[in-house]
């Protein structure tokens, strides 16, 4: 499963490329716009940053607003897929994307019978909102192992995408589903390396080298 980091902050998009765990962005227009700059300049920065793929999401309602938008961000980059909403001007701008040729991540994706919607397509990537499910008392879990099952039982090419996910616990449990990919805001991404035992260890272990050292050194003092 690759990991993505959901974000339009080209330093927190160098932080974590610096682990060398990076393996895409995913952005929206909220993220966008947090960043108080042109948007085409802060997508083509990360696109130039970013070696793997970076959803760029579009703006428009209508089909062939979307479709003109979305030929658009595709030509910045080669590394660039068009997100388009799961609403019938974004299956219908989805098809004609893909039928150019133009890899596309149908977003806003709530259940399974959606996601074989957005297979059906042939959307490259299909975006599932985990947490959002469970904030209205659904199973965001359980829906993503339904679409896991579901493509590989119909032999769907299309990528499964964990998104809004809250917790290092979600990021496994997409894993354990099968979601080819999963993204999340940096803030969990920071989470998932950090753990008590592995501070406590290297304290005791800085420790023990220091107090070797002030003992060798006092041997050779003495001698």
């Amino acid at each position: 499963m690759k990991l993505f980091l959901d974000t339009a902050s080209i330093e927190e998009i160098r932080a974590i490329k610096r682990w060398g765990v990076l393996g895409g962005v995913t952005t929206n227009p909220t993220l966008v716009g947090r960043e108080r700059q042109d948007p085409e300049h802060v997508w083509k920065r990360i696109l130039d940053e970013v070696d793997g793929d970076v959803s760029l999401e579009t703006t428009a309602v209508e089909a062939e607003a979307m479709v003109e938008e979305g030929r658009a961000l595709a030509a910045m980059g080669r590394n660039a897929v068009v997100k388009v909403p799961m609403t019938p001007a974004g299956l219908e701008a989805g098809r004609r994307l893909t039928d150019e040729g133009i890899r596309i991540n149908v977003t806003l994706v709530f259940s399974p019978a959606q996601a074989l919607l957005a297979a059906e397509i042939g959307a490259y990537v299909v975006s599932p909102f985990l947490g959002r499910i469970d904030d209205v008392a659904g199973d965001g879990m359980h829906a993503l192992r339904q679409i896991v099952e579901i493509y590989r039982a119909q032999g769907y090419p299309t990528k499964v995408l964990a998104a809004s996910l809250r917790h290092p616990m979600h990021v496994v449990e997409a894993a354990r589903a099968g979601a080819d990919i999963a993204t999340m805001p940096y803030e969990v991404f920071t989470k998932l390396v950090s753990h008590p035992l592995t501070d406590l260890g290297l304290e005791r272990f800085l420790a023990d080298w220091q107090q070797l050292r002030r003992e060798l050194e006092g041997e050779a003092r003495s001698s």
